[in-house]
């Protein structure tokens, strides 16, 4: 009798295994729905339509990506580090054989908002469509009619990840996707505020969390490489994270390491300019600022703005608000600064620039002291840019003629551990100590032609 009622539980979990089994393979493999699917495509898109998608696609700043200072726009090949290995971006040229010329309007709706490609496999999140699901409809349709028709084709064969198996099976990205993503456009909230005001926050909320992806390098990641917030519903969203060798500093409020006293307009001359008083870009932002940021409409730069002005620090988090501290003048005198460690390298090879009492030369050298990656506890981006220089800004088309110098082959690593401490607790800052190990790790990670300019044509 026991035996029978064994043998009727094992036959049981078992069926209960091959329902489940087959259930998750029907979801792994299955096509997601497009609203497009039964779309005709639209044989010659209107003028406006195509450039339409153009400006989406500078919103997105889908070129930094699918390019390489090399290559013609949009053939891919930019190299992606990840913890389990090298991917590369894909080409996304209306080439038919190596491109996504053959992509329908639907195909290339799930491939930007669902990463799932023409042929059902299922892309890397390095592609951020998280964000990019929040586009609308009309967006989408927009950047499609670009790609196809605004966007020459090029024949160039994409690069097989180096990621190993079974670490590169693309199937579990679709339970990771029902985990980690929300599948719906943005929806526009209803504030208390004034029409024109309620208008311009979800406009910068929709540019924030969709063809922007702020979040995609701002927000947390968790253990498995999700962000930890999508929305401002949560406060981690865009509260800063470490990626890829470099310190996304916070965009909310708070006042050490995000835009807590950075003014609207500030924010904006950023966005326009490359630079403000406050900071200029450097590391991933150069980037996003040559290709995309400046080319950005005023009222959606006014947009993007509002909205992250709008989100509150975390004094927990962020500690105590920086007060400048005057006291570091006295270390850097000609009598202190051989007794310092790091004073004398400061006083040669940094203040000439910099200023001995840290605050920079106005919107064009930007400050030392109180810079978030001297407030942060993350020292990368102090470390990064000290040995690799930044990027030439390219602003209207014009190279900066200032710029960040790379110091790998100038200063050892214990001379700049030294140096970014005494930058990094000096004139009020608290970001602490850098060590001489941190440096070298860094070293070995980084390539110094990551100092070169990236500034790419979309056509």
């Amino acid at each position: 009798m026991r035996r029978s009622r064994l043998k009727k539980a094992l036959l049981m979990l078992l069926l209960i295994g091959v329902v489940a089994a087959l259930a998750i393979a029907w979801f792994v493999t299955r096509t997601p729905a497009s609203p497009f699917d039964e779309a005709t495509a639209i044989s010659t898109p209107t003028a406006e339509l195509i450039q339409r998608g153009e400006y989406v696609a500078r919103l997105s700043d889908c070129v930094a990506c699918h390019s390489t200072p090399d290559s013609k726009p949009f053939a891919g090949g930019l190299e992606m580090a990840t913890p389990m290995g090298a991917i590369f971006a894909t080409n996304i040229t209306p080439d038919k054989q190596t491109g996504i010329g053959s992509y329908r309007l639907a195909d290339f709706d799930r491939a930007l908002r669902q990463g799932v490609a023409a042929d059902g496999h299922r892309l890397y999140p390095a592609m951020p469509y998280p964000s990019y699901a929040k586009l609308s409809d009309e967006d989408v349709q927009a950047l499609y009619a670009f790609f196809l028709h605004g966007v020459s084709p090029v024949s160039e064969q994409n690069r097989p990840s180096e990621i190993p198996w079974p670490l590169n099976m693309r199937w579990p990205l679709a339970l990771w996707n029902a985990l980690f993503t929300e599948s719906e456009p943005y929806q526009a909230k209803n504030l208390t505020n004034t029409g024109e005001e309620e208008a311009l926050w979800n406009r910068g909320a929709y540019i924030v969390q969709g063809a922007g992806h702020c979040g995609s390098c701002h927000t947390p990641r968790s253990v498995a490489m999700n962000e930890k917030a999508l929305t401002e519903r949560s406060p981690l969203y865009l509260s800063g994270a470490l990626l890829d060798g470099w310190y996304a500093p916070s965009l909310r409020g708070d006042h050490n390491t995000g835009l807590g006293r950075w003014s609207e307009e500030e924010i904006v001359q950023l966005l326009k300019t490359g630079r403000n008083k406050h900071a200029v870009v450097f590391g991933s932002m150069t980037e996003a600022f040559n290709n995309s940021t400046q080319f950005m409409t005023d009222y959606d730069l006014k947009a993007v703005a509002h909205y992250l002005k709008s989100l509150p620090g975390d004094a927990e988090r962020d500690g105590e608000p920086w007060q400048y501290d005057a006291s570091a003048h006295n270390r850097l005198s000609p009598a202190q600064r051989l007794k310092v460690p790091g004073a004398q390298t400061f006083a040669a090879k940094c203040s000439a620039c910099h200023g001995q009492d840290g605050r920079g030369q106005g919107q064009w050298i930007p400050p030392l002291a109180g810079s978030a990656s001297s407030l942060a506890k993350e020292n990368a981006s102090s470390i990064n840019i000290t040995l690799n220089g930044s990027m030439r800004i390219v602003a209207n088309g014009v190279p900066d003629a200032y710029r960040m110098p790379p110091f790998r082959n100038q200063l050892s690593d214990r001379e700049i551990a030294e140096v970014l401490s005494f930058v990094r607790t000096s004139w009020g800052n608290h970001g602490g100590a850098v060590q001489e190990a941190e440096v070298k790790q860094l070293r070995e990670r980084t390539d110094p032609a990551s100092s070169n300019v990236i500034i790419l044509q979309m056509r």
